[in-house]
């Protein structure tokens, strides 16, 4: 249900900071046109920090409607409280999600008991596959293969995000978890080979600017045609970086504005790309065959 090529998508704002509800539509119609598999409302690079939980459940009740059954869309639901993580799932859930991203708990930096203990906890409270997103980087705490495979044990608890790029973690989740459960690459460099290795996607940042490209590479890497895989995400390798020189989502808003698709809308804390940076990025876009507007 959940494989191949999924973008993380931005939220589209207004400069005022105000969710773009129209903008978000028109976004949503690109990528059932471009052949995206599904879409991850309200993950860290739809800015879920800083949205509201009436915002994300009505981004989930309007991508619903607007897809209209031809994709799944999963909800970021994860915060750094087990209580408050409960109570937007079950929201989001109500809302129409088909699955529900749960990130490590940020700043807190839990055990990996309390890890177990808080997703499970989330898992037991809702109806719907829950993907649990391993990202150290950002969270600065690490959920370990080990606890990734009791956690797979639970019914709902049905795969991961893995961002941390490490190809033997990611096979040794794979070697013990069992064949039904899912492992998503959260590292759009990363992922073909990821794939090669037995990953089922991408959840992915690239795949908001050049979805058509990621949905490509992700469906030759799934039929076993790696070298053809290879090769396109070589292609794709100066967005991939592109989409970094700047803390996510900062690059990605502003190429997907650049698109056409969407105003140039962030919020504070972040801010919007700096001017130094506008040329590189642009030239990331061209080299990759990006259709800018």
């Amino acid at each position: 249900m959940f494989k191949g090529s999924i973008p993380a998508l931005v939220t589209p704002m207004r400069a005022d900071g105000a969710v773009d509800f129209q903008a978000w539509e028109r976004l949503l119609d690109f990528h059932v046109a471009e052949g995206t598999d599904a879409v991850v409302v309200a993950g860290t690079t739809g800015e879920s920090p800083t949205l509201e939980p009436a915002e994300v459940a009505e981004l989930v009740r309007r991508a619903k409607a607007r897809v209209a059954g031809r994709m799944p869309v999963i909800a970021g639901s994860g915060t750094n409280s087990t209580a408050k993580s409960i109570e937007l799932s079950r929201e989001l859930a109500a809302a129409g999600a088909d699955g529900l991203l749960t990130v490590v708990p940020y700043y807190n930096r839990p055990t990996q008991e309390g890890l177990y203990r808080h997703f499970s906890a989330i898992a037991d409270a809702v109806d719907v596959p829950v993907i649990l997103y391993n990202v150290p980087g950002r969270t600065v705490c690490d959920m370990l293969p080990d606890t990734v495979v009791r956690l797979a044990a639970h019914p709902r608890i049905v795969g991961i995000k893995e961002a941390t790029g490490d190809m033997s973690r990611a096979e040794s989740i794979l070697g013990a978890a069992g064949p039904g459960f899912l492992l998503l690459s959260g590292d759009d460099p990363t992922a073909a080979e990821l794939m090669k290795r037995g990953a089922h996607g991408v959840i992915s940042v690239t795949a908001n600017v050049a979805p058509r490209a990621m949905h490509d590479m992700c469906v030759a890497a799934l039929a076993g045609r790696h070298a053809e895989a290879a090769l396109l995400n070589e292609k794709l390798m100066p967005l991939h970086l592109a989409m970094f020189v700047e803390p996510n989502p900062i690059p990605v808003k502003w190429a997907v504005a650049r698109l056409g698709l969407m105003e140039r809308g962030i919020r504070l804390p972040l801010t919007w790309l700096s001017e130094h940076l506008e040329d590189e990025l642009l030239a990331a876009m061209k080299a990759t065959g990006v259709r800018i507007a």
